[in-house]
Parts: C-alpha cells; structure tokens; sequence
C-alpha cells in the first residue's frame, strides 16, 4: 500500500507520496517494507499507489526494476478506477480493485502490508504463526503504553493471541492480559488466507461503509473469523554473530517522529541497525564517489561526528555533528551543521549555521545563512514543527543538481 498522503509530513510531501520521503541518507520510506518482504522469501509484490506517486515510481523503478519471472516480480499498479468513478477510499477498496490480479496469481496466503513505517521483520515468522493458528487473517501487532494507544486500532485477545474485538482508535482500550498497562496496538500489516479473503471482500462489497481493514473490516468479522494478533516481540531477526536484533518499528507519520527515526541512526550502537547484511535494506544504487572531507587547519577542518554521511558528500573544512546527510550534499568552509537532516544535492554555503532542521532537495543556502537558532525568525520563512524542527521544501531541479544522477 503505497498511496498515502502523509498530511503530517508536509512539507516534506508537499510533491511526493509518504512512501517516496527520503530516509537515512540513501533510501526510501518504501525500502523497508519491499526489503523485509524479500529477505523473507517473498518474492511476488504489487505496490498500489495513487497520491503523487512519480516518485515513487521513478524510485522503484530504479531500486526495485521489473523482471519477467512469474513468481518474482515488484509491479507497480497504479489506481486505475477499476470498480466505479473512484479512486481507492482505504486499504480493503484498493484490494478490492485489484482483486483479479490476486486471484490470477494463485497465491495460498496474501500479505497486505503498508509502506509507510520504519522497520525490520521477518515476515516469513508471521506466516508460520498464521498457518500454525489455522487462521482466516493474522493481523500484525506490537505493545504499546496504554496512554499512547488511541492513535492506533487496538486488538483485544484472549491468552492464545485470538482477536475478539478489534477497537480503533478509542480512548480507553482494552489491556494485554497480564499487562494492564500495555495495548496491542496494530501496525496496519495483515496476513489473510486467501480463500477467506476473497470470501471477506465479497461480504463486504454488500456493506455500505466497507473500505479499511482497520476502520472497517477487521472489527466486523472478529466474531465469525479466525483473526489472531501476531506479537513483533517474537519477530526474530538474526546478526552475523548469531545474536538477534533489537526490535525496531517507528511510525514516522509527523514531521517530529519522522526527525526522531532519522537521529536513530546516528549513535554508536543504533536502535535501528543498517549494517546487518544478512538482512540488507535495498535501494537504488548510483555512481557516486566516495564522501569527502578535506582540510586540517586549526581554524578550517573538515570533520563528521555521530552522523551519516552518504555518498557523493564533501564536507570542505566544516563541522557536521548529530546529522544525516544525503547524497552530494556540499558543506563549505566554516559551516556548522548539527541535529539535522540534509537532502539529496543540498549546497550548504560558507558560514552557514543549521541547526535542528530538515533541509529537502536541491536546497541551495547562500553564504552565513543561519537556520534553527531563532524559532521566530524561522517561521517567518519557513515551516517550523511543533518541537521546533524547521523545514525548507524542495527546491526545483537546477542543470547541477540534474548532473548528479537525481
């Protein structure tokens, strides 16, 4: 599922979808859910998009190209008004208007997984779980604390994870047995037996209302259905030295959550591990040099502490802490860069001083710029977020920045 609007996330997508915001330098929100797919031995995948989606389609073009394998492929399918003058009004009418395609494909068993979360798992572990339990749908969960839970749907369970209610977004849900001040709270991730699926969707094309999974359609059929909650907890996803992975899943569906997953990357032992290869998160690859960073005076040294530096990068006798930095960002002499997240071809001029900000693509700031150290001065240009991010939205493509592979 790979329409989102991502509201929250504006500017930042202001002219992509959700799934197409850059992350951690290099990838994708989209990389995360089409790499745990594959490196669990799912092969066959189509991403249905709607909002804004050029790119993410030039993106999975190049990161995720077509094959003509018939049981491997990642097929974009746009909206396409299959069922009436509409375009999809939640996740069950998206599959409902691509129900063919399923159906034509053979599968036994259907992941319905959304695109726009930061996580690693195994979801082979998720289909045994679903398989083991004989269930009709298996709906992806995790704990979270009682007083944080009515931004999620929440599913009630008795002690063999058997979904009896499912309750969305309500104030006081109902507790995991035996941990009164913990939820179930749903990551939006749906395994379904195929045969039941389809049985699902026929039932509710006769519902007046019946368009999301959460909203919808889990909550109707708890009491004549299988559904159980498969718990993350016991996603198992292994490092080279045999230990397991801390587990890891962030909802970056605000500009603040979306800051705080990106600064995940930063410390020595990262809450989120990108350096595990036996579980690589895939993206497009480009010819880009080596990152750089030159001179060693006193006064004008080139140096990154704690940060991410992606290819293509020249730090030129600046400072850059506490910060990811995307591909052929240009950080000039005397900047100072800290607490931030710069886009692809950002140029950051001399003297310049950011601060606490996201800086989107193709940004180029003149010299002794200073962003992030006056909030007032900010919003009277930019866009300032709640915790006092301050934003700059994409600049358009210049001849330089179209030189450099975008």
């Amino acid at each position: 599922m790979a329409g989102g609007k991502g509201d929250r996330l504006k500017p930042l997508t202001a002219i992509r979808s959700k799934p197409a915001v850059p992350f951690g330098g290099r990838y994708r929100i989209i990389d995360f859910v089409l790499s745990n797919l594959s490196n669990s031995g799912i092969d066959a995948m189509y991403v249905l998009t709607q909002y804004k989606a050029q790119s993410v389609l030039k993106h999975l073009s190049r990161a995720w190209p077509a094959t003509h394998q018939a049981h491997a492929f990642v097929e974009v399918v746009p909206a396409q008004m299959q069922s009436g003058d509409m375009w999809y009004r939640g996740t069950a009418d998206a599959v409902m208007q691509n129900l063919s395609m399923v159906k034509e494909f053979g599968a036994d068993y259907v992941a319905v997984f959304g695109a726009d979360h930061i996580y690693k798992m195994d979801v082979s572990q998720m289909l045994d779980f679903h398989v083991e339990k004989k269930a009709d749908v298996t709906v992806a969960c995790l704990p979270v604390p009682k007083n944080e839970a009515s931004g999620f749907g929440v599913a009630e369970v008795d002690s063999a994870l058997k979904v009896s209610r499912f309750h969305e977004k309500v104030a006081a849900p109902p507790t995991i047995p035996g941990h009164p001040d913990e939820v179930f709270a749903s990551m939006g991730n749906y395994i379904f037996t195929a045969k039941a699926l389809f049985e699902i969707l026929e039932e509710g094309r006769r519902i007046e209302g019946q368009h999301d999974f959460g909203h919808d359609v889990i909550p109707r059929i708890v009491a004549a259905r299988q559904v159980f909650a498969y718990d993350f907890r016991s996603n198992v996803i292994t490092l080279p030295n045999g230990k397991p992975e801390a587990h890891y899943w962030r909802d970056v569906g605000t500009l603040d959550s979306y800051f705080a997953a990106n600064m995940d990357l930063r410390n020595v032992v990262p809450q989120l591990n990108l350096y595990n290869w036996q579980w690589p998160i895939r993206t497009a690859s480009f010819n880009d040099p080596p990152a750089k960073f030159v001179f060693d005076d006193d006064n004008r040294r080139g140096h990154a502490l704690m940060s991410i530096v992606s290819g293509g990068c020249i730090v030129s006798g600046a400072r850059v802490k506490d910060s990811v930095l995307g591909r052929n960002v240009f950080v000039h002499t005397g900047a100072e860069i800290e607490n931030s997240i710069l886009f692809d071809n950002v140029d950051v001029g001399r003297h310049c001083k950011i601060k606490n900000a996201i800086i989107d693509k193709n940004v180029r700031l003149t010299p002794g710029t200073i962003i992030g150290h006056d909030q007032e001065a900010d919003r009277a240009r930019w866009f300032v977020s709640e915790s006092g991010i301050t934003v700059l939205e994409k600049a358009p493509e210049t001849e330089w920045s179209m030189q450099l592979n975008r």
